[in-house]
Parts: structure tokens; sequence; C-alpha cells
């Protein structure tokens, strides 16, 4: 037989249980601010092209936020890309998305439908320019492609938009100059590999998963983008001051490269929802995108680029209150 507790140990044990309670309540006080539940409902995430970046990193995030909101079920939507996935957000067809800078810029700009309420949630990874043309192409510069069947992507992509731009700072006319495909990435590969296209333009996450892929059973090369291009592109307007030099390292694409680095032109990539997105969503939402950074980037290796440190860098867009947030509780 044990003793029975003593009337003091019965007091602390009380005095115990009724600590734990205050400790748990100020914990859910803290991760539940008063007045709200834990994130539930439907969400829409719309990606982009089947074989791209956008696609493949929303396939992924999706699984991410299945073990961090269990209560929100996520319906992934393919796009053309970012000019239509902020197209879909902003008139509410969509809840969160992935654009590129440029195309935020543009949308903003020419007062689209709904742009006023656009909100940034992160700052992602770069996109690089990739212009792929097979090896021993005579095309060396974006001027060369006079007078050549190239690929531009879709017509709601973001590709479209800087490809087309890149042509007119190289003095041709994207109708005129040459013989444009609006097709995605989903099949330009193929279509150069099969000698119905000279070239085409991609804008992506390095290495993006179907160049690299033809990169292995079809000798390619990536045509430099020189500094020279970029400071064009700048002096043509404000929406194309987000475009920069950069340089995809030698080892991008083992295949195609040589060895070498090839100088070319990035844009940032943002997270973007609208003002209409609930607070505890949007936070519980950017918390996993950050989070999941590593486990992604092990699949999609430009994922692995998203810092934390720049992530609130959202610029042209407003951040989101609910975003804001999370930055908050995180700061150091």
């Amino acid at each position: 037989m044990f003793p029975a507790p003593s009337r003091m140990s019965r007091r602390r044990a009380l005095q115990a249980s009724a600590a734990a309670l205050v400790v748990f309540g100020l914990l859910a006080w803290w991760l539940l601010p008063i007045g709200e539940t834990a994130p539930h409902g439907k969400l829409t995430f719309s990606t982009g092209s089947q074989n791209g970046v956008y696609q493949r990193y929303g396939v992924l995030l999706k699984a991410a936020l299945a073990r961090d909101l269990p209560d929100v079920s996520i319906d992934l939507r393919t796009s053309e890309g970012s000019q239509q996935n902020l197209a879909r957000v902003a008139t509410g067809e969509a809840d969160f998305t992935i654009a590129t800078a440029d195309a935020v810029a543009k949308y903003k700009r020419d007062n689209k439908p709904g742009a006023d309420r656009l909100r940034g949630c992160a700052r992602l990874y770069d996109d690089y320019v990739q212009l792929v043309v097979p090896r021993g192409s005579q095309v060396q510069s974006v001027r060369d492609l006079r007078g050549k069947r190239v690929g531009i992507g879709q017509p709601g992509s973001g590709v479209r938009l800087i490809a087309e731009r890149l042509l007119k700072a190289a003095g041709i006319d994207p109708k005129r100059d040459i013989t444009p495909l609006p097709a995605g990435i989903d099949t330009v590969p193929g279509r150069l590999e099969a000698h119905e296209l000279d070239a085409f333009f991609w804008s992506g996450g390095l290495p993006t998963a179907a160049v690299e892929e033809l990169s292995e059973r079809f000798q390619i090369q990536l045509v430099p983008l020189d500094a020279a291009l970029v400071a064009k592109l700048h002096s043509a307007s404000d929406t194309t001051s987000y475009y920069r030099a950069a340089v995809m390292p030698a080892d991008a694409y083992l295949e195609a490269q040589g060895g070498l680095p090839v100088p070319t032109v990035a844009v940032a990539n943002l997270l973007v929802t609208t003002d209409r997105m609930d607070a505890a969503m949007t936070e519980g939402f950017t918390r996993t995108v950050i989070k999941s950074r590593d486990r992604i980037g092990n699949t999609v290796h430009p994922a692995q680029l998203v810092d934390l440190r720049t992530a609130v860098y959202t610029d042209p867009l407003p951040l989101h209150e609910g975003a804001r947030r999370y930055y908050r509780s995180v700061k150091p």
C-alpha cells in the first residue's frame, strides 16, 4: 500500500497544473492572437506550366503545407506563368501565386483589375533568362535571332514579357523580324530537338529540369546576354528596373556550358496574395514557405536560395500584414 498523498503535495500538484495551463494559454495566445482560430479552409495556388519551376515548386509546397496547416486544403492550378498568375490572384480566381517582380510592376503600371489589392508575402529566388540554341548555332547574341524561329513563351507568361523586351532592346521587332512561337517550357525543348525551332527563351530558376534534361539528350548551348542589354532594358521604362545583370554558374548546365559561366539577366520572384487574404492564413503560409526551403530545395534547387534575411523585401508590392507578423515573430 502506498501512503496517501499529503495535503501539501496535493496543493503543489494543483499549483503545477495551474501553472501549466497558464503557460499553455500564453503559448496559444502568442501563436493565435485573440479572436483568431487556426487557419482552415480551401486555397487555390496558381503555379506555372508543366515541367516549369513554378509548377514543381507548387507540388512540393503543397505537401509541406499539408503537414503545417492540416486543416487547409490546397488546389494547384497550372498556368502560362507570371502574368496570368497575377490576373488570377488579383481578381480572386486564386489565393496565392508566384510572379516575377517585373510582371508585378507592369500589372500595377497598367492598372489592371485588382492591381491595388496585390500584396507580397516573400521574395523567393531569382529567375535567370536562358536563351537556348543547338550547339554550333550561328546565333551568338540576341541580335542574331533576326529571321529565326524563336520560342518566346506563352502570352500570359513572364518569359513572354522579358523575351519581347530583350528582342526590342537588341533592335528586333518580335512580330516582324522573327517567326515567334508562343509556347512554354513544356513543349519548346522537344521542338528545338526536332529542328522546328532555331532558339527559345526561358526564364526560370537554375537549373530548370526541362533544360537540363534536354542538354543530356541533345547538344545545346546558352547564348550570352551581356550587360549592355540590361542597360537598354533599364532605359526602356520604370517597370524594367527590376532586371539585373547576372551570371549563370559554370555548373548550372554541365552538358551545355562547357565549364564556362554565361552572362545573363535575372529578376526576382515574389510570393503574392491580396489584401483579401486572412492574416493568420498568410502568416502560416509564409512560415511554411520559409521553413520548407531546404526540404523543397533538395528537389527544386532554386528554392535553396530563399533567404529569411531578404524575404521581407517584396518591392514593388507592400508586405501583407500576415507576412509582416511572421517576420516579426522570427526577428532576432
